[in-house]
């Protein structure tokens, strides 16, 4: 299903030589560029808002990843290679586009993609905005601020770990107002409730295009002899985030340029923190999932503290790191927090 877009958003099929897919775009052809990375069951259809409230002398554009809204349902996700498939889609993205250099901003899994676009091609960024961006280290199995996997097989990440009814939603195209239904996962957990947008039904559809499969969402596992049992496999979008498939943090520290770092997020994000409850070490200490190894073997990943040391890092490295928390807010404050979050974005690449 389509989604239509707001007016001032163009959309258009673009082919380059990696993925044919959607890409948006708004305001000024001949501005300097911004390119903005969507999210895990997201598409681009969550900047929109963000993209018309640019200031003057911006060319704003957003993709649909693949696996994503209307990217070629062909084009899979290696997840062996961490994000990189992503990453180098957005690079292919701006040649197709003639861009050479432009700011980047990733949210959540987009932000993902962004530290890769940070280690592989830095001299195409102008600046780089991490939202609410997931660890350097992936997502789940890794229990300090360094991202020491919790076993040698990071076990408890991946694409065995995510819900099969929730995935089986997906494929269902599940519209209902249900415990744990698509609607109920956006309404309680993208944003703080009782925030509600707006745009809810064609946010949801966002979401329901999401591509399900062994080799897109959530992808496929194998099985482990450590707790709980599974671990990642090679294919799809969980396994691109599992912290075995993960480049070394450290190569940010040697990066040269160094573009300059935003990072901004929400006080009150439950998808992106040190006890995330969507990271299955989280419902292990809560009782949830039986079996627990405890705390000294696979504690909630502290998501938070290891983007920290990250990027102080990255500081001590002589690269520029800028912080800005938003209160009461969740995991998506573009959206939650509009005025906000574009106020902080507007006056980061104002100085850029």
């Amino acid at each position: 299903m389509s989604i239509a877009t707001l007016p001032g958003i163009t959309a258009a099929t673009v082919a380059t030589t990696r993925l044919t897919t959607r890409v948006l775009s708004a305001g000024d052809e001949n501005g300097t560029p911004v390119i903005f990375i969507h999210g895990n069951l997201t598409s681009a259809t969550f900047w929109e808002e963000t993209m018309l409230a640019m200031p003057a002398g911006f060319r704003s554009i957003a993709l649909d990843q693949r696996g994503f809204g209307e990217a070629d349902p062909a084009a899979a996700v290696d997840g062996s290679r961490g994000l990189a498939d992503m990453s180098d889609d957005v690079l292919a993205l701006l040649d197709a586009l003639g861009i050479d250099k432009a700011h980047v901003v990733g949210h959540s899994m987009g932000g993902g993609v962004l530290w890769r676009l940070l280690m592989d091609a830095p001299e195409r960024l102008l600046s780089a905005v991490l939202v609410a961006p997931v660890s350097p280290y992936g997502f789940g199995g890794t229990k300090d601020a360094e991202g020491t996997l919790c076993a040698p097989d990071a076990a408890g990440s991946g694409g065995g770990v995510a819900n099969p009814q929730y995935t089986q939603m997906l494929r269902d195209g599940e519209r209902g107002d249900g415990e744990m239904t698509p609607r109920h996962v956006m309404n309680n957990f993208y944003w703080k409730p009782p925030y509600t947008s707006e745009r809810e039904e064609d946010l949801l559809t966002s979401v329901l295009q999401t591509h399900t499969g062994e080799r897109d969402y959530p992808g496929d596992s194998t099985a482990s002899e450590n707790w709980p049992a599974v671990a990642p496999g090679r294919w799809g979008v969980l396994n691109g985030m599992a912290p075995n498939n993960q480049p070394d943090a450290r190569r940010l520290d040697a990066i040269e340029p160094k573009p300059p770092l935003l990072w901004l997020r929400g006080d009150s994000d439950q998808v992106i923190a040190d006890m995330s409850m969507f990271d299955l070490a989280t419902f292990g200490k809560l009782g949830v999932v039986p079996g627990w190894p405890g705390d000294e073997v696979c504690p909630p990943q502290p998501m938070i503290a290891q983007t920290r040391q990250v990027l102080d890092n990255y500081a001590a490295a002589g690269g520029s790191v800028e912080e800005i928390v938003i209160e009461d807010c969740g995991h998506t404050p573009f959206i939650e927090k509009a005025a906000e979050f574009n106020a902080a974005l507007h006056a980061f690449l104002g100085g850029r």
